[in-house]
This record gives structure tokens, C-alpha cells and sequence, in this order.
């Protein structure tokens, strides 16, 4: 089998052939499938070992101590050859990874061969393709929890050890210095307990970052933002606990600890940092200093690692593996979100490469995860996992023209409803806006003050039994639509719903159980591209094709604001799972296809996408979702290539023909759009009224939504797996 390994003598990095380990008494054996690479305490190894013996020696003084201990005992000759002996062998690295067990061995009852389990050690969960792995230092993986992200298990543990002994009540405000990896762990599992939490790191991205997932604020550890932040939430008392989770040899963290953290309050040290402590300072507060040892109770006790001695719970409730098990059931519930934190998933064969990019700052990263050879096979072809497209199969039931006029119903009524739908239908004959229901009674009012509607409630049950309304419009939270739409279609409405048409899996099935139970199938989901003008003409003059088609799509999403709620994934999904449908759309309708498979990769966080759409007839569509572009850059920009042909779509303010025939030659140029760009909600809306009135098929088949947002949810899953997936069904 391969081994990462390092000599510390010369720093050399390799990938070595080892012998497998064999399957002992008290432990199971277990194939890798992804192990996590501790960007902190991993580099710093690795930094280490790059250092000359002076440098060496500087950073470690206690094993400095340790040698001058020897060479007292056994003499200098003795001494020199036992250092240079152990320093000139390879020594393993790794300690986080999650694999399949291969074997089971004697005295193991809990799990049996083929189950997934997580791993801790730096014996024992090293970045190798089989690891032998003791009773206590493994849990099993709960149902769905992706591996990779079970890989995140034992550090995972650590951020988690390092909460409890800071022991946060409800309510109370934290501190985390350093937002690297367990920073932004401890982060989280802070915010999943009612804490609020002020985050430290000089990198504005992981500030950023930090703030996505649960932080209340953040901000360098010099400006004067932290200082207010912590004022602002304590009343001035300063925080309750402080957690260091910074390295590096600066003493500003205890400093800053000092600072901020209340009378009596908590300094925990979680990293490696510098602990010159201020006593004037710290004596002062009287702040109760704690250090977290690693993964929790039993770290570092062979009875408990390696004899499989646990510790009663009566007297121990918190264990290394007990640690384990609650923080994998914590990200299975999705109260911790890891995936955000995955900056880069290498082939366990290019290790040695990844380890010399994260020590030159090639690779900026907070976590990167190694693949291993069975789940990088998948990824160059082989589906790591199936995802079905659901077949729309309803037994329609007798569909009414709506009288003159139409009768509209809102739920909802935020800034897209109000600028980019309402104007369109406020002043549209034949139609009449009957009633908007949201969810605060002043919001309704606006809304009935400015665009007329009939009336305005917070009563949804009474307008879905209301006979009268003809169609209902979902303009509400993402997180909404789904169960919305549903109670709508058992209602017999038809049913306009701005994207995302669903989330999870789930929430699309539901939704489809009510198009069969009520044989209700008039859907409309706000794909509006589609129905843009000027990319209709572009669409029309690009003709017929007869061979595949290669699209790219552009889409410079930019930054949120603090404070958006598209920020909240644990209830909103992610941005692309919110907005991604559009794109994903209005490649299907340029190619006049459904998506067969999808494979997506992602920067830091997640924010930035690659999403690799594969057609029926070879045709691709590569979208590029990104944050991080320039706000003067076009939104969206659009190539259509096939046949000798070349289509461009200029962010809908202009739209150009290549053809065959001469070098830079030009079929056809539109006209450049005298007033703002028109993505299509006009006619989108021109044509979901008339099918509403007429009775006549809805403007976007319902098996093509299904296709769409299929789709999308497999961009997720995808990236949770780190390989293809195929879209099981399509058309």
C-alpha cells in the first residue's frame, strides 16, 4: 500500500510503498477514502522538518531538553547517534480520515466489514491507503453524512474538546482568536449552542468566512472593529470566554485576550500559540486559563487508545470517541457545515505536490482534503453516486379557463416581487391583483398601497380556499417554496414560484406527490432567461445544429452584504442552490436538452463554482459562478459554439453571430438595448397569464423544471462526494 511520510532530517516529503498493517486483537482494519490534511498543525511539521538542525532546535526545546538529559546519562557519541537515528527516518503524517472497514478484529462487536467509519490518531488515522485502527479511536459514520466530511472528525473533536472546556452557557459571548480550520470549527459549534461569537484573524476571507457560518462579527486583531463588536454585544463587560486557536510565535492573542475577556472570565488554548502571559492583567481579571488537551479525556492514556479501556460515563461523559461520535452526528444534522471549509480536494498521488503548495503559499487553504484511488476513479468517470431524476407521471385532472380577469394572489412580497414582478402585472389587463399574503401585517399593506392589491392578510389558508383566485405567486424565503407550492397545487391553484422550486431531494418529491395526489400539474417555476428577447432572436438566428454543442456561462455573481439572508445555508441553501436554476435552465433550453450528468468543483467556501453539465447528444455546458470578480464586469456572459457557428450573449445588453466564411467574419450584431437589460420576466409573465386564462400548456414543461432542479441539487452533491454524478432518468 502508499504512505505519506516525511524525513525530518532533510524534509524530504514522499509517497512510499509500505507493507499493509496487519488486523490486531481490539481494532479493525480500514481502506481511506478521504483523509483531512491539518493545514496548522501538519505544516508546521512539515515547516519543521525544512529547517536547519539550529532551527530545529529553536523551535523544539523540549526535546533540546531531552538530549542534554541524554547526553548526561549516555554520553555525547551515545546521544548523537540516537538523535541522528531517529531524525534520519521517515515518520508518518496525518490524523483525521474516514474510510470503509476492510477488517474486522477479534473482540470488535460494533462495527462489521463494509461499514464507514471515522478515524482519529497520529498513529493510527494517517494519510495512508490502510490504517489499523484501535476500538476507541473509530465511530461510525451516521446515514448520509458524506465521507468526506466525516473526514473532518477528529479535528473536528479537537474544536469540540476545546468548547467544553471553555464551558459556554446560553446566551453568553465568546471570543475565537484565529479563524484557521478549528477557529472556525469552534465557531460553529458555539453558535449551535446559543453562544455569540466574535472572530480574530488577520485574513479578511476567513473574517468573511466565519461570518457566513454563525459569527457574529469579525475583524483583524489591530482595527478597532473587534474592540466595538465585543462592547457592542457585552455591554461593555467583555467576553465570557476567550478561545486561542492562532499559532505563530506572537504574544498578541494572550494580550488581546486579556483585553477583551471580562472580569473572571475564560482564556481556553486550543493551537500552538506563544503564552507569555501579561500577569498584571491577567491577575487583575483573575481569568481562569485553561488549555484543551486534543481530541478529549483518554488522548495520550495507552489504556484507553490502545487497550480499548474506556472511561465509566458516570465519571466521563465527554471521551475522545465520545467526542467523535457527537461531532459527526452534529454535521450529519447540519448544525455544523463543513463543506464551506473544503479549499481543495487532491489525489491522494499528488500528496507530496499539495504539502510543497501549502508550505510555498501556492495554495491558500483552510482545509484540504486527500481522495483516495477508489474515489478518484470515480471522479474520471465513474459516478460516485446516481441521483434520479423523478419521472412526471399524473393523471391530469379537467384544467378551467380562468374568467376575464385573471385573480393573482402573492405570497409574498420582498424587493424581487416588488421590482421585478409586480411592475409587470400591476398594470396588465385582464388581470387582477386579489390579495398578498406575507407574513407581518405591514408588509402587506405596502405592498396593497403601491400595487393596488385588492386585499392583504397574513391568512394564507384562507386565500388557498379562496375559489375565486385563479393562480398564486411564491415569491417568499428559499427555504419556503417547496412546502408552499405543495399546499398550493392540493389546493388546485396554479402556481407561480420564483427559484428554487425545492432544496433537498425531499422537498422536490413532496412537491411532486402533491402534482399526483391532486392531478394538479400547473407549474411555473421563475426560469425567466429563457424568455429574454434578445437572447430569443440569438437563439433564432443561431438555427438548427446537427452536432454537439460546447456552451460556457459566466456568472459574476459578486459579494453579498453582511447580513444578507442568502448568507444562511443552514436554512437557505446555498447560493447556487438558490440561484443556480437559471443558468442551468438556460443552458438546457439553448442545447433543447435535460442534463445527463454533473460535476462541480469549488474554491474556498464553496462561493466560487465550476459546474460541468453533460447533454444526451455530447453537447457540454461549463458555469462558472463566481464571487470574487469586480463589480464593473458584466454579470453574465454567454458562448454558444457549434457547427462553425458562435453565438455571445453581452449580460443581455447586446448579442453578436460568428459563422464560417471568413476570418472574423460577422453575421449578425444586435442593436445595443436602449434602456435597461431585459433578462425576460415580461414575457415570462405574458405567457404563464395566458396559459392561466386560456387553459393551454404552461410556458415550460413540468419535466424539464424537474430536469433543472435535479440538477442543481446534484451540483451539492457532487461536491459533498468529489466525483460525477449522473442524473439517473434524464432524458
Amino acid at each position: 500500500m502508499k504512505q505519506v511520510v516525511q524525513n525530518y532530517k532533510s524534509g524530504e516529503l514522499a509517497v512510499l510503498d509500505v507493507p499493509v498493517p496487519g488486523c490486531k486483537p481490539g481494532g479493525v482494519l480500514v481502506r481511506s477514502a478521504f483523509s483531512l490534511i491539518s493545514t496548522g498543525t501538519e505544516l508546521m511539521k512539515v515547516s519543521e522538518a525544512g529547517m536547519s538542525m539550529l532551527g530545529k532546535a529553536r523551535s523544539r526545546p523540549d526535546q533540546v531538553a531531552k538530549v542534554m538529559q541524554s547526553v548526561a546519562t549516555n554520553g555525547v557519541p551515545a546521544t548523537y547517534r540516537k538523535v541522528i537515528g531517529k531524525l534520519d527516518s521517515y515518520t508518518p503524517l496525518g490524523y483525521s480520515l474516514c474510510g470503509v472497514v476492510e477488517q474486522v478484529g477479534a473482540g470488535i462487536d460494533d462495527v462489521k466489514v463494509g461499514d464507514l467509519v471515522a478515524c482519529a490518531g497520529n498513529e493510527h488515522a494517517l494519510h495512508a491507503e490502510l490504517n489499523w485502527v484501535p476500538k476507541n479511536l473509530y465511530a461510525p459514520v451516521p446515514d448520509g453524512l458524506a465521507p468526506r466530511h466525516a473526514a473532518f472528525g477528529t479535528v473536528g473533536s479537537i474544536a469540540m474538546q476545546g468548547v467544553r472546556q471553555g464551558e459556554s452557557r446560553l446566551g453568553e459571548v465568546a471570543l475565537v482568536i484565529g479563524l484557521g480550520l478549528i477557529g472556525q470549527l469552534v465557531v460553529q459549534l458555539l453558535a449551535a449552542s446559543g453562544v455569540r461569537v466574535v472572530g480574530v484573524d488577520p485574513d479578511p476571507v476567513r473574517c468573511e468566512l466565519a461570518e457566513r457560518l454563525g459569527a457574529a462579527a469579525c475583524g483583524d486583531p489591530a482595527s478597532a472593529a473587534v474592540e466595538t463588536a465585543v462592547a457592542e454585544l457585552t455591554g461593555g463587560h467583555g467576553v465570557d470566554q476567550v478561545y486561542l486557536a492562532a499559532g505563530g510565535g506572537s504574544n498578541q492573542p494572550v494580550e488581546l485576550a486579556a483585553r477583551l475577556c471580562r472580569d473572571r472570565g475564560r482564556v481556553v488554548d486550543i493551537g500552538k500559540c506563544r503564552l507569555d502571559l501579561p500577569w498584571n492583567a491577567y491577575y487583575e481579571k483573575e481569568l481562569d486559563v485553561r488549555f484543551s488537551r486534543s481530541y478529549g479525556p483518554g488522548r495520550y492514556d495507552p489504556s484507553y487508545e490502545l487497550e480499548g479501556r474506556d472511561y465509566p460515563i458516570g465519571y466521563v461523559r465527554w471521551t475522545e470517541r465520545r467526542n467523535l461520535a457527537c461531532f459527526l452526528d452534529l454535521v450529519a444534522r447540519g448544525s455544523v457545515d463543513v463543506e464551506p471549509l473544503v479549499s481543495h480536494v487532491a489525489d491522494f498521488d499528488d500528496a507530496v505536490e499539495t504539502y510543497q503548495r501549502l508550505k510555498d503559499g501556492d495554495l491558500k487553504a483552510v482545509a484540504v482534503l486527500f481522495r483516495y484511488p477508489e474515489q478518484a476513479g470515480e471522479s474520471e468517470g465513474v459516478a460516485a453516486t446516481a441521483v434520479a431524476v423523478p419521472a412526471v407521471n399524473v393523471k391530469r385532472g379537467p384544467v378551467r379557463a380562468a374568467k376575464t380577469p385573471v385573480r393573482l394572489a402573492f405570497v409574498g412580497a420582498g424587493n424581487y416581487a416588488t421590482s421585478m414582478l409586480l411592475p409587470h402585472l400591476a398594470q396588465r389587463d385582464g388581470v387582477e391583483l386579489s390579495t398578498v399574503v406575507t407574513t407581518t401585517a405591514l408588509s402587506a399593506a405596502n405592498a396593497q398601497r403601491k400595487f393596488g392589491f385588492a386585499e392583504a392578510t397574513t391568512d394564507l389558508d384562507a386565500v388557498l380556499g379562496d375559489k375565486s383566485i385563479d393562480a398564486v405567486f411564491v415569491v417568499t424565503r428559499h427555504s419556503s417554496h417547496a412546502e408552499l407550492t405543495r399546499r398550493a397545487l392540493l389546493a388546485g391553484k396554479t402556481v407561480f414560484v420564483e427559484k428554487p422550486l425545492a432544496l433537498t431531494e425531499d422537498e422536490l418529491t413532496g412537491v411532486l406527490a402533491a402534482v399526483e395526489e391532486s392531478g394538479n400539474d400547473r407549474l411555473q417555476v421563475g426560469f425567466n432567461r429563457r424568455f429574454a428577447p434578445l437572447l430569443q432572436e440569438a437563439r433564432k438566428r443561431f438555427g438548427a445544429r446537427t452536432g454537439p454543442a460546447n456552451l460556457r456561462y459566466l456568472v459574476n455573481a459578486g459579494r453579498l452584504q453582511h447580513g444578507s439572508w442568502y448568507l444562511q445555508q443552514g436554512t437557505e441553501g446555498s447560493r447556487f442552490a438558490g440561484e443556480g436554476g437559471h443558468f442551468i435552465d438556460t443552458a438546457s433550453w439553448l442545447l433543447d436538452a435535460d442534463p445527463v450528468s454533473v460535476y462541480a468543483v469549488a474554491t474556498s467556501g464553496n462561493d466560487d463554482l465550476q459546474v460541468v453539465l453533460r447533454y444526451p447528444d455530447g453537447s457540454t455546458a461549463t458555469i462558472s459562478y463566481v464571487t470574487t470578480g469586480p463589480a464593473g464586469f458584466p454579470k453574465e456572459t454567454l458562448d454558444l459554439v457549434a457547427d462553425g457557428k458562435a453565438l455571445r450573449l453581452d449580460d443581455f445588453v447586446r448579442a453578436s453571430l460568428f459563422v464560417d466564411g471568413g476570418v472574423g467574419r460577422k453575421r449578425w450584431v444586435s442593436s445595443r438595448l436602449p434602456k435597461a437589460r431585459d433578462k425576460g420576466q415580461n414575457a415570462e409573465l405574458a405567457a404563464f397569464i395566458k396559459a392561466v386564462r386560456t387553459g393551454g400548456p404552461m410556458p415550460v414543461p413540468l419535466q424539464s423544471l424537474v430536469a433543472t432542479t435535479t440538477a442543481t441539487l446534484a451540483v451539492q452533491t457532487g461536491l459533498a462526494a468529489g466525483a460525477l454524478v449522473t442524473l439517473a432518468g434524464a432524458r
